[in-house]
């Protein structure tokens, strides 16, 4: 039989059959093995590849593309040959070193820099420099020489559409990424196409050509 907080012996186990009384509630189940902590918050998404913690659409240190997990892309349908040519512009130098910065000073425009071309296909085309410690091999390496000191290991990326046509994205450069003299922001595509000018670092340009496949 069962005693209220009263006292009285009660034959039920709700409520005192004496004097009314709520009888004492059971104590909480005692949580099993199997049910979450309930302080425990979700853990911060992370690349699968080098374990970066993720800031974007791209990993910062090895370029892993979280959203291609998708359906690949089809091949655009102009047939064309997309192709990267990059060089050295005296006139961007000129404007970086104007414009100062605490590398500046350290930062010469190379004598010499052959134009090199780099054919666009796949669903991603990285641009930056190669670093074997931080496995990253871009496909656009613009390790030089000669070498930017201002391009980032993983500076820009360009993605290919179902149309054929290309957006470029910076996930996040140290110096900052321009097309056609205009700033890009942070993780927000552009669309670019023939003609088009990407100045990065300290004096690289690449420009955008189509040619015949």
């Amino acid at each position: 039989m069962a005693t209220c907080p009263q006292g009285h012996p009660s034959g039920a186990d709700d409520y005192c059959d004496v004097c009314g009384t709520q009888m004492a509630a059971p104590p909480p189940p005692r949580p099993s093995a199997q049910d979450p902590a309930p302080s425990q918050a979700p853990a911060a998404e992370s690349c699968p590849i080098c374990r970066t913690p993720r800031a974007g659409q791209f990993c910062e240190v090895c370029g892993h593309d979280y959203s291609g997990s998708g359906a690949p892309l089809r091949p655009p349908v102009t047939g064309a040959r997309w192709e990267a040519v990059t060089g050295a512009d005296r006139a961007y130098y000129e404007k970086v070193i104007a414009e100062g910065g605490p590398d500046a000073a350290a930062m010469a425009f190379p004598p010499y820099c052959p134009e090199r071309s780099f054919a666009l296909h796949g669903e991603q085309v990285r641009i930056g420099r190669r670093s074997r410690a931080r496995g990253v091999r871009p496909e656009i390496d613009l390790t030089g020489p000669p070498e930017d000191p201002g391009v980032s290991h993983l500076h820009a990326v360009l993605l290919s559409q179902p149309d054929g046509s290309w957006l470029l994205v910076d996930p996040g450069s140290a110096n900052g990424t321009q097309v056609n003299g205009r700033q890009l922001k942070v993780n927000v595509p552009v669309p670019v196409g023939p003609g088009d000018r990407i100045h990065l670092g300290a004096w690289t340009v690449i420009t955008i050509r189509e040619g015949t496949p």
